[in-house]
């Protein structure tokens, strides 16, 4: 073979073995990357080609699926979609999915390994492809209960409903909500409108955040709850009747300036359960200043603050700030200054004093199924920390039930039933120019002392009468009807 002939044979053979590299390449290594790559619109068309498992909610799925037209087969629908939204999220053939819908995809599709053996046997019996089912914890009397309040109440808030003793999410609701079935699929025209006006720059209302998990408000006076804790917990008062040091007026330390009460309060000197009754700034505010800011952002973090929490849904993390002057920790252990909580957060704070001091992590997904309903896999309660002590938190116990018989939130009394309870309205704002948000946390007791349900609800109205705005007022009969839904369930 002379040498022009065999430079191009070389360089033939080069581009062979080059060609099957790649191919090689392409077949073994990038597969997955290219099988899953969300521009394949293979990918999409699988995804909707076999109906989607369900979302259950007590034995019963408040999702659905329903046939369509073109290349994607199937599409989700869902029962009362507004009332469910923060709980399921949504799936959408244009826009994706969030939330369970998008955590539970695999499971849902039926794509999850777990299920490969299953598939494989379909695939060999020639049955069809199905998805599995997520079993949540809700109670449905309970979401029910706080979607109405909400909607009834007319402005933004939300309600986050935990069983102490284990963690289970009961209710999660938000207001304004959307309904999921508007984006699912179809039709892109009437999807992409209804998409457009779900979106925070055409819609101020915002209905499609989770104010359960995403949104942080300042906790006003129901982080006095906290504050007390920390007071307990650290030795500052050894009892709930017994009296403090505390001054009226009271200047901050490091100031010149007085921290005020809300009106006439008998504030001076006051025991524990008396400035929880009738809710004293002073108290509280010095209480976090003499305990200093260590010792109340380990508290506050004891009660899961400064992290974020997964539901499995991601809850965004709380603030307790350090490295804050004494004036500063006064302010924030009364809810203010930098201080924020997501309803989540502070229904894990009731939560914890209503199951004597440990705090259960949250959880909304109590099993994943098989289509054949066989279960792959089961969350089991687990314990996150223990912010306070047994005794500690019976005493906090009875200053919040004090809160509920005879204080700022009587709203929430239940005939027959031990609650406690209390009350915030939080400012916010340029120097506190808008309407301030209402606030309840508490939880209910059963005859046999434990406690089945504690809630936290926030409203946002910004329309009321700012005079007319308060916890007890406004959140705290919201509460008592979700907690009555959950009561009437174990009865």
């Amino acid at each position: 073979m002379n040498k022009p002939l065999r430079r191009i044979a070389i360089f033939c053979g080069l581009l062979v073995l080059t060609l099957l590299i790649r191919d090689n390449w392409l077949q073994y290594v990038q597969a997955d990357e290219l099988r899953t790559d969300e521009n394949n619109r293979r990918v999409a068309i699988e995804r909707y080609a076999s109906p989607r498992g369900d979302i259950i909610v007590e034995g019963e799925p408040i999702t659905g699926h329903t046939t369509t037209k073109g290349d994607f087969k199937y599409k989700r629908t869902y029962k009362d979609g507004p009332m469910w939204a923060p709980v399921t999220g949504f799936v959408s053939q244009a826009y994706g999915a969030n939330q369970l819908e998008a955590i539970e995809d695999g499971i849902l599709t039926g794509n999850d390994d777990r299920l490969f053996f299953r598939n494989t046997l379909d695939m060999l019996t020639g049955k069809n492809k199905e998805g599995g089912n997520v079993v949540t914890t809700l109670n449905a009397a309970a979401q029910k209960a706080a979607y109405k309040g909400l909607k009834k109440q007319g402005g933004k808030g939300s309600v986050v409903a935990i069983e102490p003793s284990t963690g289970k999410i009961l209710a999660m609701a938000s207001y304004p909500s959307y309904d999921p079935s508007t984006i699912a699929g179809s039709s892109l025209d009437t999807d992409a409108e209804a998409w457009s006006k779900l979106q925070k720059k055409n819609n101020p209302d915002d209905p499609m955040l989770n104010r359960a998990l995403r949104e942080v408000y300042p906790p006003g006076s129901t982080f006095k709850v906290v504050t007390a804790a920390a007071a307990l917990e650290h030795g500052l008062v050894a009892d709930a009747d017994e009296k403090t040091e505390t001054p009226l007026p009271w200047v901050m330390t490091g100031t010149k300036t007085e921290l005020k009460n809300e009106g006439n309060l008998p504030c001076e000197d006051a025991t524990l359960r008396e400035a929880l009754r009738v809710s004293c700034n002073t108290v509280f505010g010095k209480a976090g200043a003499d305990l200093g800011n260590d010792k109340m952002l380990e508290t506050a973090k004891k009660f899961g603050f400064t992290e974020e929490q997964f539901t499995p849904v991601r809850a965004t993390a709380s603030v307790f700030s350090d490295n804050m002057e004494p004036s500063q920790v006064a302010l924030s252990s009364i809810g203010q200054f930098n201080t924020a909580a997501t309803p989540l957060q502070m229904a894990m704070v009731a939560s914890a004093v209503a199951n004597n001091g440990s705090l259960m992590k949250p959880y909304m997904v109590d099993e994943l199924q098989a289509p054949s309903l066989d279960v792959i896999e089961k969350t089991d309660p687990e314990e996150m920390s223990r912010p306070l002590s047994a005794k500690n938190a019976q005493i906090l116990q009875s200053m919040m039930e004090t809160v509920v018989e005879d204080g700022t939130g009587t709203n929430a009394k239940i005939d027959g039933v031990t609650v406690g309870g209390k009350t915030g309205t939080a400012q916010h704002g340029v120097d506190n120019s808008e309407n301030p948000y209402a606030w309840f946390i508490s939880y209910a007791k059963s005859d046999d002392g434990s406690s089945p349900v504690a809630v936290a609800v926030v409203i946002e109205d910004e329309n009321a009468v700012r005079d007319d705005i308060s916890g007890g007022g406004l959140a705290a009969p919201i509460a008592k009807s979700v907690m009555e839904a959950v009561l009437k369930g174990k009865q």
